[in-house]
């Protein structure tokens, strides 16, 4: 399994790292790609990128990202996917994306996804230069939605034929198989998380109409004509959404609290399992935040509903982008009160099968040779019966191999 790169900074030797310590960097972060998101509405820029030779792009069939062996993505030129988003997907504005609605076609998905301006990627197999607009260069990289659909079903069935004859596969990348190296699991999972966004939205959640992605898959608005049925332009019903910024015309992150929550004297952790999971599997707690509530309060809250054990100190260890669909991991180390604040109690919410305190020695053994994904068996060294905890790509992993290694804990002098 490819592991992620801790930490992201390694020579970094600032005022804050030589405080708080150096910066962790979690699988699905750490992306290599300039994002450039204030250039997605700049047509000129996204006509000029999308030509250019040095382009890459990720096509995604079902969410499941083009890959060339199980650790790496394929990046295809634009001449494979030009028989689906035809030469110039952005020749039109936003503005005459909207005039022009047409809903009864279906419209090529196209996403922007950043360029890469420290060559850190592979090329896309073609000769190719340098792409420069302004003072932005490196090679720029989109991601296509290639799922066979409406009109454009047989386009994309004739472009997955064509680079299946080449050796490539569309692969799950679910939870369970998390084997990309970290900078392109990083990419598949911003092409992910919009991708999917943007096939679950197909109508406004305010008037319930069609919508259109603009915004090089970034925003999705609701327009006020169609030319469906005719090609007579006609009115839509009115739409609140139209002529205001709304959160529903944009991709959405649901923050999530994980927590590894030690004992009182620093000695033990608090870890939970659910009925699914494999025999012997534990792992952190982990919840969503709630509306008007502050980290600190949600992993408070979350802990004790899960498992009835009342935290004091909060503090914030790292993050983790998770595209499965669109959460934000926001990892943190927790302290138990003493005394009964340590009682477990598993009767406020069912979620949980078990919680347990576990010696920090038993975690730490337990990572060495008791990880692996919920899909796989049991690591080679793993004894029967022992603990077993998630793999190093999940942020659990590095909560717990941080309160294992000391972190949070007072200096010895």
């Amino acid at each position: 399994m490819a592991g992620p790169d801790l930490p992201i900074l390694p020579d970094d030797d600032s005022m804050l790292s030589a405080r708080f310590g150096r910066e962790v960097a979690n699988y699905f972060s750490g992306n290599p790609l300039n994002r450039l998101s204030f250039l997605r509405t700049d047509h000129d820029f996204l006509r000029a990128a999308f030509s250019h030779p040095a382009a890459g792009f990720l096509l995604m069939n079902g969410l499941n990202p083009l890959t060339k062996d199980d650790s790496h993505l394929a990046f295809v030129s634009h001449a494979d996917v030009e028989p689906l988003t035809g030469t110039d997907p952005f020749a039109k504005t936003e503005e005459e994306l909207i005039k022009d609605f047409d809903s009864s076609k279906t419209q090529p998905l196209v996403l922007f996804l950043g360029v890469d301006d420290r060559s850190l990627l592979p090329s896309n197999g073609t000769e190719q230069g340098t792409f420069n607009f302004k003072e932005y260069n490196g090679s720029p990289y989109f991601a296509v939605d290639v799922t066979p659909r409406g009109t454009l079903t047989d386009a994309a069935n004739g472009i997955i034929d064509a680079l299946k004859g080449k050796g490539l596969t569309f692969q799950d990348h679910s939870p369970r198989r998390m084997n990309l190296v970290s900078p392109e699991a990083a990419i598949y999972g911003q092409a992910r998380a919009l991708l999917d966004w943007n096939s679950r939205n197909p109508f406004c959640a305010q008037c319930g109409q069609r919508t259109l992605s603009v915004n090089a898959g970034t925003k999705r608005v609701c327009p006020p004509t169609d030319l469906s049925g005719g090609g007579e332009r006609h009115d839509r019903a009115p739409c609140a959404t139209r002529g205001t910024i709304s959160n529903i015309s944009f991709p959405r992150t649901d923050p999530t609290v994980i927590m590894a929550v030690t004992s009182a004297d620093g000695q033990r952790l608090l870890l939970g399992r659910q009925k699914r999971w494999p025999a012997y599997w534990f792992s952190t707690l982990a919840g969503f935040l709630e509306p008007g509530e502050s980290i600190e309060e949600a992993v408070r809250r979350e802990v004790w509903e899960e498992s009835g054990v009342r935290v004091g100190r909060v503090v914030v260890h790292s993050s983790q982008p998770w595209p499965f669909p669109a959460s934000l991991m926001i990892g943190a180390v927790a302290q138990a009160l003493p005394g009964a604040g340590e009682d477990i109690h598993l009767g406020h919410d069912p979620e949980l099968e078990s919680a347990k305190w576990f010696s920090l020695e038993e975690v730490k053994e337990a990572l060495h040779h008791g990880t692996s994904g919920l899909g796989e068996g049991a690591p080679e060294g793993y004894k029967e019966g022992g603990l077993r905890l998630p793999p190093q790509q999940a942020i659990a992993n590095r909560l717990m191999n941080a309160v294992v290694d000391g972190w949070g804990l007072p200096s010895k002098i």
